[in-house]
């Protein structure tokens, strides 16, 4: 029988690193098949006994995803074409869950503070035509 997963596959779904639909998948794998769940607990349980592989340390702690500070730059078009090019790959093609989420945050956050800032500026000149019309 194939083996429907690899082990990157089980390791990025430990660090639920995987798209959700290939998180569904494995998660379904786990339901139907015993023996495919002993297998992801005895990966579990060699990275929890602390043997790591080099590639495992470097997925753990996100050595390859950029900084918030990074993803802010990149979204104000203030970083080098080599580093942004990174960026957009890492996002679409990688499609790094953490980073993201991070990215959707980022442009939340602006999109309330640019709210904020309307909102102000809009009570302001109400406030500003109300006074002068007195004059």
């Amino acid at each position: 029988m194939i083996e429907p997963f690899s082990q990157a596959d089980l390791e990025a779904y430990l660090d639920e690193a995987l798209p959700p639909d290939e998180m569904a998948a494995v998660e379904d794998a786990l339901r139907s098949d015993p023996e495919f769940a002993q297998k992801l607990v005895a990966i579990h349980g060699r990275r929890d006994a602390g043997i790591h592989t080099l590639g495992e340390i470097w997925r753990r702690h996100r050595l390859t995803c950029p900084s918030r500070e990074q993803l802010t730059r990149y979204l104000d078009k203030q970083i080098p074409d080599d580093e942004s090019t990174y960026i957009t790959l890492h996002l679409e093609e990688v499609q790094c869950r953490l980073c993201n989420a991070s990215f959707e945050d980022i442009n939340l956050q602006r999109q309330h503070v640019d709210d904020q800032t309307a909102s102000r500026h809009q009570r302001f000149m109400d406030r500003s035509s109300t006074y002068l019309r007195r004059q």
